[in-house]
């Protein structure tokens, strides 16, 4: 916030009153508070994979395999198309992109009510849904980051962040119960109608630079003036990418976010309700289970970072991981048919992990890439997509070949721990020598 003081003169016009101070709350507060509630909105699409996978299976007879390689190709959408929407933004907009996006999500839901065949799934939630998605990915919040805000970055990008864990707690049980009452097309239609009641929030309140509205971006000493639009955003993505991959910490943040990726969205968040489900549990407690992530999810990415503005980004990330890796490896352990003390400890914990590794990941991106960390942090959520992908895929192959989910939860947590090893070996970028005086 910023603050003017006022200087009130006395009745008298003898002596003068202490000023009175007015405080006034700085724009990009309201900017990043509509990205909030913007992502929210659009969140509500991440709570349906979980949900349809036995519904699918049932009424069409596909396998979970195939239900799987749908969700995975949304999974792989959403991470490779976000350096380019990171781009695109430079060149259109920040609110045209997620307007767009919006729209996207919203008729690839909506369509796949008429669906009877595979491929009806793969394009319209695969496709459509994967590149809306990808749109309003992470790097959508690492954008309004960079531009509206020069202090308290990580406690922005930890709010913004934790702004898709709101949007599955919020949606979650009420999907929930709609598909185990009325079944899985209302529940798509549902999807639809909030990404689409988001759009003119987007595009009546949200603005690309601080600019725009004559206000400097928020802790800045100086006036920024707006840039002037990109050009070719698909040639400017891939320059950025080859260009990073020229460097260790690049694909040490990719590795580490890949298996970030993996151990939730392809796994927990598309495999705990059926493996749930498979020990007896029913489907709307598992959902509920799953709202109750998003609920500590938000306390620790918030929490995540405020840590990330004052600790080493990268030991914040081995540590992280490595808590992640423990808990996967007791998590078969605690199925079963009811919810109990140590499940709800689990699913506590586990919340408080889920996306913390995002603000540090992100800071490690600014650290090393500078002006071009958005786009360098879209190609890093394009490798947590990817591994997510991969997961979904494979955690679906694993339940028809196995009968099981055991064996996934066990390779998870082994891949937790690499990530952790991982973290530690990113080198902190050297500070720049100051100049020596001259005499």
């Amino acid at each position: 916030m910023t603050q003017t003081t006022e200087s009130v003169a006395d009745p008298n016009g003898t002596e003068e009153q202490p000023p009175r101070r007015r405080t006034r709350v700085h724009r990009a507060w309201f900017v990043a508070a509509v990205t909030f509630v913007t992502i929210v909105g659009a969140a509500a699409f991440r709570s349906l994979p979980g949900l349809f996978i036995d519904p699918l299976h049932q009424e069409f007879g596909w396998s979970r395999g195939t239900i799987g390689a749908a969700v995975s190709l949304n999974l792989a959408l959403y991470g490779l198309t976000a350096p380019f929407a990171a781009a695109l933004m430079d060149r259109m907009g920040i609110r045209r992109v997620v307007a767009g996006a919006l729209t996207v999500i919203a008729v690839g839901s909506g369509l796949t009510v008429w669906m009877t065949a595979p491929w009806q799934l793969w394009l319209c939630w695969g496709l459509l849904v994967g590149l809306g998605s990808g749109s309003m990915a992470l790097a959508f919040a690492a954008t309004v980051t960079n531009r509206w805000f020069t202090t308290r970055r990580g406690l922005v990008s930890g709010i913004l962040t934790a702004a898709s864990a709101s949007g599955q707690l919020i949606f979650l049980p009420v999907l929930s119960w709609t598909v185990e009452s009325h079944g899985w097309r209302p529940a798509a239609v549902t999807v639809a109608l909030a990404a689409l009641a988001v759009v003119p929030f987007v595009w009546l309140l949200l603005r690309d630079h601080p600019a725009d509205v004559g206000v400097r971006p928020y802790g800045a000493e100086e006036f920024v003036p707006k840039p002037e639009p990109v050009t070719g955003a698909a040639r400017r993505a891939v320059g950025v990418l080859l260009s990073a991959v020229r460097t260790g910490p690049f694909w040490l943040l990719a590795g580490t976010f890949a298996i970030c990726g993996a151990s939730t969205n392809g796994l927990v968040q598309t495999h705990f309700v059926p493996a749930a489900h498979d020990h007896g549990m029913p489907i709307t407690a598992a959902a509920s289970l799953l709202a109750v992530i998003g609920v500590f999810d938000v306390a620790g990415t918030i929490a995540s970072g405020w840590f990330t503005d004052r600790f080493e980004p990268r030991r914040l990330l081995a540590v992280y991981y490595a808590l992640r890796g423990v808990s996967l490896l007791f998590l078969p352990m605690l199925l079963a048919p009811s919810v109990h003390p140590p499940m709800v400890f689990f699913i506590v914990f586990y919340g408080l992990d889920w996306v913390a590794t995002v603000p540090p990941t992100l800071a490690l991106c600014r650290e090393h890439y500078g002006e071009d960390s958005a786009i360098v942090f879209g190609w890093v959520l394009a490798s947590h997509q990817v591994g997510a992908a991969l997961v979904a895929y494979l955690g679906g192959v694993a339940r028809d070949v196995f009968g099981s989910y055991d064996i996934v939860w066990y390779a998870s947590g082994a891949l937790c721990a690499a990530a952790a090893l991982m973290a530690l070996v990113i080198r902190r970028r050297p500070a720049v020598p100051a100049l020596a005086p001259s005499y």
